[in-house]
């Protein structure tokens, strides 16, 4: 953290703020005036200031600027390179922490078993934990980079990070054992990539935001697997979009699940909630 202000300097540090929110709206930074109070808070230096506003006037997403991105009142690390957690997420954490907590109102006994598939930075997993309690957490994803920031994030709650594409690298102990298999997968449409705003679609991996031709590629493969890895009681909860939902929901259907629709109109959000058939 940078030293306080004192008063004799408070001229100097308003016109440094006044500085970096026209250089920032210049650039077309919509919150400008809210990512100058980050980066004068992030910065030890005038030198280093002029760093971070450097690299966001040329399109670094704030959050990779910052080294973290808030989630869930959580305070998640974010390396470059590593995708952003989107604010529409805290859906998937909130139903999943809630069926959790069902769950141990019912009587389920022992640590319940969370995996995190295509975990990013590992911000689901950490903040169901967070959320939801001592849980024997599990993530995986197929990259590298990504392996290695969730690491940090997940640490405090005990969580093993698997590097390997979706169940593959996930120990073959969990089958038929996990309670809640929690799913931000990628379900962009290929020819839509294109679309994305540059912060995305420049500095995030492609692989955390290409579904494929219709999006639902990694959906599918998701469907495919989910039944050999939930318990009895497990639930799979997967990310979608409003438009996508129907053939999310026809895929988890298709390998065995129930399934259904969960929405939230004030995050933008919409997921699909997979049971065991009883």
């Amino acid at each position: 953290m940078p030293p306080p202000v004192r008063p004799g300097q408070a001229t100097t540090h308003e016109s440094v703020r006044a500085r970096l929110v026209r250089t920032l709206r210049a650039a077309g930074c919509v919150f400008a005036e809210d990512e100058a109070v980050l980066l004068q808070a992030a910065a030890r230096t005038p030198a280093e200031l002029d760093a971070l506003l450097a690299r966001r006037v040329d399109g670094v997403p704030l959050e990779h600027v910052l080294g973290w991105a808030e989630f869930c009142g959580l305070r998640i690390l974010l390396d470059d390179g590593v995708f952003v957690p989107r604010r529409r997420t805290e859906l998937l954490v909130r139903e999943g922490a809630a069926h959790l907590r069902r769950s141990r109102a019912a009587g389920r006994a022992g640590r319940p078993v969370v995996v995190d598939l295509c975990c990013g930075s590992g911000a689901v997993g950490a903040a169901v934990a967070a959320l939801a309690g001592d849980v024997e957490l599990h993530a995986t994803d197929i990259d590298a980079a990504a392996v290695a920031c969730a690491r940090r994030n997940v640490a405090g709650a005990g969580g093993a990070v698997h590097h390997g594409d979706l169940y593959a690298p996930l120990p073959r102990g969990l089958a038929g054992r996990v309670d809640l298999l929690v799913v931000n997968a990628p379900y962009v449409p290929s020819a839509a990539i294109a679309l994305m705003a540059p912060e995305a679609r420049l500095h995030e991996p492609r692989a955390a935001l290409d579904g494929g031709a219709d999006g639902l590629d990694v959906h599918r493969r998701v469907a495919a697997g989910a039944l050999t890895w939930l318990g009895p009681d497990g639930v799979l909860l997967i990310e979608t979009s409003a438009a996508q939902a129907r053939a999310t929901v026809e895929a988890v259907e298709r390998h065995g699940l129930s399934a259904a629709v969960v929405t939230d109109d004030s995050l933008g959000a919409t997921a699909v909630v997979g049971r065991v058939r009883q």
